[in-house]
C-alpha cells in the first residue's frame, strides 16, 4: 500500500517531512475551528499532538463542527477525534485531556511537555487570553482564532498581527484584556475583516461562560481552521 503521507512528501519534500515527525503541537479548543485545525495538522504527518477540550457534542454544533453527528451528541468531543485521528496515522503520540482550563492549570499545561506550537482556539475570553500570556511568557510559538461567527464571506479572511485587527469584537477583547495583563507584545492571529451581522447575534443563556452567542455557517470556522493549519505547518 502506498504511503499515506507520499502526496505531502511531494509538494513539502522530504526535510519537511522529517521536521513535522519530530513536533509536537498543542490544540486547544476543539469546536468549529479547533477541531479542522487539529485535522489538517494530524492530516499532514505531524509525529506528535496534544489535543485539549472538555465539552460534549450538542445539537447545536451539528452545523459546523467537525466531531459533530446525530449518533455523537453528548460525547467527548477530544474522545471522538483521538478515535479518528488514530485512525488517520496510527503512529501518531496523541495525549487527550478533557479538562476545562483555567488559569491554574494553563501552566501546568504548558510545562508538561516541549510544544513546537500552541494552536489557540478558545472561544471563552479568560482562559483565552490565559493561555496566550502564558505561551508568549514562555517564548512558544503560537497562532490564535479570532471570531469566525456572525460572518460569511471567506475572501476577507485573514493573518494579521492581533493589535492590527479590526471589525472583529473578540480581537477587540483580547487587546483589552492582555492590555490589563501589561502584556503588549505581537500575536499572530486569524481574524475576518468582515463586518458582523449583528442579527445573528443572540443572547444565551445554556453555554457555560457565555452571555451571547452568534449564528455560524457551516463553512466559515473550517476555513479559520485550515489557516491556523496552514500558520502551523508553514512554520514547523
Amino acid at each position: 500500500m502506498e504511503d499515506w503521507r507520499q502526496r505531502t512528501r511531494l509538494l513539502l519534500g522530504e526535510e519537511k517531512m522529517e521536521r513535522l515527525q519530530q513536533a509536537h503541537v498543542l490544540v486547544v479548543g476543539l469546536g468549529g475551528v479547533g477541531a479542522y485545525a487539529a485535522e489538517m495538522i494530524c492530516r499532514a504527518g505531524v509525529g506528535r499532538m496534544t489535543i485539549v477540550d472538555a465539552d460534549t457534542v450538542q445539537p447545536t454544533n451539528i452545523n459546523r463542527q467537525l466531531p459533530a453527528l446525530h449518533s455523537t451528541l453528548e460525547m467527548s468531543k477530544a474522545e471522538i477525534l483521538e478515535k479518528r485521528f488514530r485512525d488517520i496515522n496510527p503512529e501518531i503520540e496523541l495525549t487527550v485531556l478533557s479538562v476545562f482550563l483555567k488559569d491554574e492549570n494553563i501552566p501546568e499545561l504548558l510545562d508538561a511537555a516541549s510544544y513546537d506550537f500552541v494552536v489557540d482556539a478558545i472561544d471563552t475570553l479568560a482562559p483565552k487570553c490565559h493561555l496566550i500570556a502564558e505561551t508568549l511568557k514562555r517564548h512558544i510559538k503560537i497562532v490564535s482564532s479570532m471570531g469566525a461567527g456572525a460572518k460569511s464571506d471567506i475572501t476577507q479572511v485573514r493573518f494579521a498581527d492581533i493589535w492590527d485587527t479590526y471589525h472583529c469584537g473578540l480581537s477587540k477583547a483580547v487587546r483589552k484584556r492582555l492590555q490589563k495583563m501589561g502584556i503588549k507584545r505581537k500575536l499572530p492571529i486569524v481574524f475576518s475583516t468582515e463586518q458582523a451581522d449583528p442579527k445573528a447575534v443572540l443572547l444565551t443563556e445554556d453555554e457555560m461562560n457565555k452571555k451571547s452567542t452568534c449564528g455560524t455557517v457551516s463553512y466559515m470556522p473550517a476555513v479559520f481552521g485550515c489557516y491556523l493549519a496552514e500558520y502551523v505547518l508553514k512554520r514547523l
